[in-house]
């Protein structure tokens, strides 16, 4: 019983890796899609799920193109903070909307979950130096 559940934790983590991976990947084509979240979810699924797929995941060109930079030194082009403020503002936007008026404690949350998203971003994590 217990070699199984393993099995079964095992392999969600390695399908949401994938899931996450051909969004991550998706997002490069479409600018709806934040590509980064995607990877970084990618890249810690796989870490949970096989080490091996971890490990080909890190040797990618997408991997070092669109995320090597951040998870080493913690920084974002400007670019790139960018295009997550607006995928974060129009998703939240769009939930924001479509909440019911009886819900209204509801859309003071998302408020505060988009302002924490904001301060964090443009001031928790550093910008990146050109150079």
């Amino acid at each position: 019983m217990e070699l199984s559940y393993k099995i079964l934790i095992r392999y969600f983590w390695i399908s949401l890796g994938c899931i996450s991976f051909i969004l991550g990947t998706i997002g490069i084509i479409l600018p709806l899609l934040p590509t980064v979240p995607f990877y970084l979810l990618t890249l810690y699924c796989f870490s949970k799920g096989s080490q091996r797929l971890h490990q080909w995941f890190r040797q990618t060109d997408l991997y070092k193109k669109h995320l090597a930079d951040f998870v080493q030194k913690r920084t974002m082009s400007i670019k790139a903070k960018f295009k997550v403020f607006f995928m974060v503002t129009v998703i939240m936007s769009i939930g924001y909307y479509f909440m019911p008026a009886e819900f209204f404690w509801v859309q003071y949350v998302m408020i505060t979950v988009w302002i924490i998203h904001i301060i964090y971003l443009f001031w928790g994590i550093k910008t990146e130096k050109y150079r």
